[in-house]
């Protein structure tokens, strides 16, 4: 505990005297002079400790801006639970489904040069897809009879899925047997994809799903650059995101934070390169193998730290640029973090979503984003226009322009029964001493 105290002193005093070295671009400043209490703002500190000694998670990294201003930025706990080195704001996570907004924006940035309408076919990129059926609630196979649309894909409401629900649903199932993750490329994905039915008609309804993957092949043959490729050049790199990749390289291995589980029958966390198969690590397998990557997977695929993410927040909060860098035009971010879903399609909602309030009153879901469309609904501390999302692993991001803040909340442990994502949010909150609402 005294170490951790510490490492918290140091990292204050860093920020204090090298504001520009520590926050890589962005100025350090009080939690007062933005508006916040920094006694207050403890209690986010005592949180994250509380949830490493419990046992709940190995490490967290919490990242807080107000105003493009860092007030908040620390590690608590450890790489791992059978790696016992300090946790530093600098470490990688596997960010899986907070990849979906970065190969959203790429896509939207080929929408503004033209290159595609949200009402075109998804076929005529993907013509792979042209003879797709629909397996409906009573088991039986019937034609598509709207158009899947570039809309669609990024709406998640295309009609097709993840495999998340294999135990009592029969298209989750089939996902399952596809092991799409297993392809080498996206060409494969998507040839294995064509083979599976939809779960329902195109537009019908929200269903989280591959669609970010397909997303990331149509990027592909419009730009005529392998995903990752142009993610580097048309996003990471302008944003001098240097610490974010589909593919760990070599140098920065050692600050890769492991990936957990909780032992159903110790409740204790385990390593999740030993969980049971699918789910462990496999070589050569795209989401599990982060050294030798071919698939480059637009819906899961990166490794970020909470800095670089928060770079990519920013831009976003500030309306798709960042240091003198455009990224988007502020109408097109604008409209990608908009509710764009009808009430009727978010009947039924399902998946495995990286929140759980799709579906639920007070949350929509923009283009690649989700949307708080009413706070008060929803039942946690936050404000109405709040943006979001996050991954599997229990990594979440927000950017709130109402009260002007970027959070970037990164831990490891997936299927996570613990209410974190909301503890964090109203430590964050009730720090507020100036509301700009």
């Amino acid at each position: 505990m005294y170490k951790k105290y510490l490492h918290r002193i140091a990292l204050a005093m860093a920020m204090l005297l090298s504001p520009s070295a520590l926050s890589e671009g962005f100025s350090a400043s009080s939690p007062e002079t933005e508006g916040l209490s920094s006694e207050r703002l403890e209690r986010l500190s005592a949180l994250s400790e509380k949830y490493v000694q419990e046992g709940r998670v190995s490490g967290i990294v919490n990242l807080v801006l107000r105003n493009g201003k860092v007030v908040h930025y620390e590690a608590t706990g450890q790489r791992g639970s059978d790696n016992e080195a300090a946790m530093e704001v600098d470490d990688l996570f596997r960010i899986y489904s907070m990849t979906k907004p970065v190969t959203s924006v790429a896509a939207m940035q080929l929408y503004e040069q033209g290159k595609f309408q949200l009402s075109d076919p998804v076929t005529k990129f993907v013509p792979e897809l042209k003879d797709l059926k629909v397996l409906n609630d009573d088991g039986q196979f019937e034609p598509v009879t709207q158009v899947m649309t570039m809309h669609q894909l990024l709406m998640h409401t295309a009609g097709m899925s993840y495999g998340f629900n294999a135990r009592v649903d029969l298209v989750d199932q089939m996902y399952v047997q596809a092991d799409l993750s297993s392809a080498t490329d996206l060409d494969e994905f998507v040839e294995k994809l064509a083979k599976l039915p939809l779960r329902s008609q195109p537009g019908a309804r929200y269903h989280y799903s591959v669609a970010v993957d397909v997303t990331g092949l149509i990027v592909e043959r419009i730009s005529g650059q392998r995903l990752d490729q142009y993610i580097q050049e048309h996003i990471l790199a302008p944003l001098e995101m240097n610490d974010t990749f589909f593919e760990v390289p070599e140098s920065k291995r050692d600050r890769f934070a492991q990936n957990h589980f909780i032992n159903p029958e110790t409740g204790a966390l385990v390593n999740s390169d030993y969980a049971p198969a699918p789910y462990g690590y496999r070589k050569g397998v795209a989401l599990s193998d982060y050294f030798d990557v071919t698939l480059f997977a637009g819906g899961a695929g990166l490794v970020s730290t909470a800095m670089d993410y928060a770079r990519f927040a920013e831009m976003l909060r500030r309306g798709g640029e960042l240091d003198g860098v455009r990224i988007l035009g502020p109408k097109t971010v604008k409209f990608m973090t908009r509710n764009h879903l009808s009430e009727e399609s978010m009947h039924a909602a399902w998946g495995q979503t990286p929140t759980p309030d799709i579906g639920r009153p007070g949350f929509g879901f923009g283009l690649g984003l989700g949307v708080v469309t009413d706070s008060a609904a929803i039942g946690v501390l936050g404000s109405d226009g709040e943006y979001n999302w996050g991954g599997a692993a229990g990594t979440i991001f927000w950017v709130d322009p109402v009260e002007e803040l970027v959070v970037v909340s990164m831990i490891q442990l997936m299927q996570s029964p613990w209410p974190f994502r909301a503890d964090v949010k109203i430590a964050i909150y009730q720090s507020l001493t100036e509301s700009y609402e």
